[in-house]
C-alpha cells in the first residue's frame, strides 16, 4: 500500500548543489518546498571534523561518500550491437550519497563555460562551414547564451565564494586572468589561491611558449569569507583534502557550507533524506507530474505531490528517471527519433606525465582547484582550420595534494611494483612527479546514448541505465592535438622524462579513469526533436517538470560542470518565481 504525503508545491528529488540552490530561491519566495535525498543527512562539523577528514582510506580508497554501486549502477558498452555490463566499481559513477550529493566531494574547480560552448553549431558553421563537422557528429545550440547567464554565474560564485581573478572584465582583458573568459559583470568575490612552485614552473613555460597563464577560479576560499546568505567560511589551510572529502575547516564551497544551514531553517522547506525516489507518478492524460512515488528506508512505498516536480539528481540518474517516468520520447539509434537519452557525451582527456630530477614539489600541501591552466587551446579560442575537428581542452597542472595511497601508482616508466627499488621509485617520485591535464570538450554522436537495460536491475527491481558510448572521431583527434601541445609545455618546464598521455586513444572503459564529467541524455534546446527540454530546462512534453543538471548540456566545455549547473539553476529558478507560478504552462511556445 502507497502512504500519502501532504501535497506541496515543488518536489525536488536530489539535494545537491542544483537542488540546494533552486530550493533556496524557490523558498524564499514563498514557495512549499519538499526535497527528497536517497542519501544521509551530514554536517560539516560533525561528519568532516578535521580530526577525521584527512582518512584517507576512508574517503578516498574506499569511496565512503560515494553510492555504492550495489544500490545503482549503469551498464556500459561501445555499441549497440554488443551486451552490456555493469560498472563494479564506481570508476565514472562518482555520484553523491547524503545531502550536498556530489556538491559535498567535489574537488572545486568552478568554471564559465565560454560563449562558444552555448552556441558551437552556430558559431562553428560561422567561421569555418559545415564542413568542419565530423558525420555522425550532433552539435546543437543550447537555447541560452553565455550573455544571458551571466549574472546567474555571477550569483553562483557569490554564493560558493568562489576564489579567481577575472581575465574579461565589462569587456576589457584583465592583467593576470583567463583572457579567453566570457565578460565578467564583476571580479570574483575572493582573490585567486596561492600558487606553488608546480604552477610556478608551469606559469613560466606556457608564458614562455606565448600562451597566457592563469590561476584556475577555486571552490576553496582564499580568504574569510560572508556570502549573501550571511553564512561564513573559513581561509583554506591547504590541507590537500578535497577531493573525495568533506570539509570542517568549511574552507570548501559546497551545498553543506554555503546553503543548507539557512535553508534548513526556513519552515517552508522539508527534507526527506535516506528517500529513494523511483518515479514521477503522472495524470490519467500523462501531460502533467502529480509528484514522485519514492521508497523510505524501511522499505515503505509514499507518494508526494506536488504542483511541480524538479529532477535534480545527478546526470545518469536525471535520464533513468524521465524513462522510468515515462517522460519523453526514448531516443532510437536506428530512427534517430526520440529524444530522452539523445546526445550523451563524456570528456576528451589527454596530456602529459612529468618526472623531474630533484625538483622537490611538496604534494603534500594542496588544495582541491588549485591549479594553473592556459585556454589558448580551449574550446574555439584557436583556428581549427584544416584540423578536422572542433573543441579542444584547457591544459592545466594541479596541486591537489597527493596522499600517500593513492598517489603510490604514480611511477616513472620501468618502476618494478614491489620492492627495494619500488619504494625507492615511489619516494622520488612523490617528490619529483606530475602531469598536465587536458581536460577536452566533448560532442556526442548518433551512436552515443542512453537507454534503459533490458535485462539488468536494481535492488528495487528497476531497470539499470544502459550507456553507449566510443570515443569518436572528432575525440581522437581533438586528443591527440592536445596530447602534443601538453608533451610540449612539459618539455618546456624542463622534465626529465615525458610520456604522453590519451585516455581517447584506445577503446572506452569506464575503468581507465580520465573523468567523471559525465554529459547529457535529456539535453536543453531550441527543437523539440532534438531536445527533451527548451531553454529553461522545463520539459517540452511536461510542463510542470524541470531538468536540472549536466543531463541538460548538449555538448561539454573543455572545463568542470559545476559552475554552469549552478547558473543554469538559479536561472531556472528564476523562470519558475517570474513566469511559471503565474501561468503554469509551457514557457516556450513552438
Amino acid at each position: 500500500m502507497v502512504k500519502k504525503r501532504p501535497k506541496a508545491d515543488v518536489a525536488i528529488v536530489g539535494l545537491g548543489w542544483c537542488g540546494s540552490l533552486i530550493a533556496e530561491e524557490l523558498t524564499r519566495a514563498g514557495l512549499n518546498v519538499v526535497a527528497l535525498e536517497r542519501g544521509p543527512w551530514v554536517e560539516n562539523a560533525i561528519d568532516f571534523a578535521p580530526s577525521i577528514d584527512g582518512d584517507e582510506l576512508r574517503w578516498d580508497t574506499r569511496r565512503s561518500m560515494l553510492l555504492p554501486p550495489a544500490i545503482e549502477t549503469t551498464t556500459v558498452r561501445n555499441n549497440r550491437f554488443q551486451k552490456a555490463l555493469p560498472i563494479r566499481d564506481w570508476s565514472i559513477n562518482e555520484w553523491g550519497y547524503n545531502v550536498g550529493g556530489s556538491g559535498t566531494h567535489w574537488a572545486a574547480m568552478a568554471w564559465r563555460f565560454t560563449p562558444f560552448d552555448f552556441q558551437p553549431y552556430t558559431q562553428t558553421v560561422e567561421r569555418y562551414g559545415v564542413k568542419q563537422l565530423v558525420d555522425g557528429l550532433i552539435v546543437q545550440d543550447w537555447g541560452v547564451t553565455y550573455d544571458e547567464l551571466e549574472p546567474y554565474y555571477d550569483r553562483f560564485e557569490k554564493i560558493a565564494g568562489i576564489s579567481g581573478k577575472a581575465g574579461v572584465l565589462n569587456g576589457k582583458v584583465v592583467e593576470g586572468g583567463n583572457p579567453f573568459e566570457g565578460s565578467r559583470a564583476n571580479e570574483y568575490p575572493l582573490p585567486p589561491l596561492k600558487t606553488t612552485h608546480l604552477t610556478d614552473l608551469f606559469s613560466e613555460a606556457s608564458s614562455a611558449l606565448g600562451y597566457h597563464p592563469f590561476m584556475v577560479p577555486a571552490g576553496n576560499t582564499s580568504a574569510e569569507y560572508i556570502n549573501p546568505l550571511g553564512i561564513r567560511m573559513a581561509p583554506c589551510t591547504y590541507c590537500g583534502y578535497c577531493l573525495y572529502y568533506g570539509c570542517g575547516n568549511w574552507s570548501k564551497s559546497s551545498p553543506n557550507a554555503c546553503i543548507l544551514p539557512v535553508l534548513a531553517q526556513r519552515p517552508n522547506f522539508t527534507v526527506l533524506t535516506e528517500s529513494e525516489v523511483l518515479r514521477a507518478t503522472m495524470s490519467e492524460d500523462g501531460k502533467t507530474a502529480t509528484g514522485v512515488l519514492y521508497r523510505d528506508k524501511d522499505g515503505e512505498d509514499w507518494e508526494q505531490p506536488a504542483d511541480i516536480v524538479i529532477f535534480s539528481a545527478f546526470q545518469m540518474q536525471n535520464v533513468r528517471l524521465l524513462l522510468l517516468s515515462k517522460i519523453g520520447k526514448p531516443y532510437n539509434p536506428a530512427t534517430g527519433e526520440g529524444v530522452v537519452g539523445r546526445a550523451y557525451c563524456f570528456q576528451t582527456v589527454s596530456g602529459a606525465n612529468l618526472f623531474f630530477k630533484d625538483k622537490k614539489f611538496n604534494h603534500f600541501a594542496g588544495a582541491g582547484a588549485l591549479s594553473a591552466q592556459v585556454d589558448d587551446f580551449n574550446g574555439d579560442n584557436f583556428d581549427h582550420s584544416g584540423l578536422g575537428f572542433i573543441g579542444g581542452a584547457g591544459i592545466l597542472v594541479v596541486s591537489r595534494g597527493s596522499r600517500p595511497i593513492g598517489n603510490a601508482d604514480f611511477l616513472k616508466p620501468g618502476t618494478p611494483r614491489w620492492g627495494s627499488e619500488w619504494k625507492k621509485g615511489y619516494k622520488d617520485a612523490f617528490q619529483n612527479a606530475t602531469g598536465i591535464f587536458g581536460q577536452g570538450t566533448s560532442y556526442s554522436t548518433q551512436e552515443a546514448y542512453l537507454d534503459l537495460d533490458p535485462e539488468y536491475t536494481d535492488r528495487n527491481g528497476q531497470p539499470l541505465l544502459r550507456m553507449t558510448f566510443e570515443y569518436n572521431l572528432n575525440d581522437r583527434r581533438s586528443a591527440k592535438f592536445i596530447e602534443d601541445r601538453s608533451v610540449e609545455i612539459a618539455k618546456k618546464m624542463g622534465a626529465e622524462t615525458v610520456v604522453g598521455t590519451n585516455s581517447a586513444a584506445a577503446a572506452f572503459t569506464p575503468y581507465n579513469f580520465a573523468s567523471d564529467h559525465t554529459i547529457g541524455g535529456a539535453v536543453m534546446g531550441t527543437d523539440p526533436k532534438t531536445s527533451v527540454l527548451n531553454r529553461y530546462q522545463q520539459c517540452w512534453d511536461v510542463h510542470n517538470v524541470f531538468v536540472l543538471g549536466a543531463s541538460s548540456f548538449p555538448n561539454n566545455a573543455g572545463y568542470n560542470p559545476t559552475g554552469t549547473i549552478g547558473a543554469l539553476a538559479l536561472w531556472t529558478a528564476r523562470a519558475i518565481i517570474d513566469q511559471y507560478i503565474k501561468n503554469p504552462s509551457p514557457l516556450v511556445k513552438v
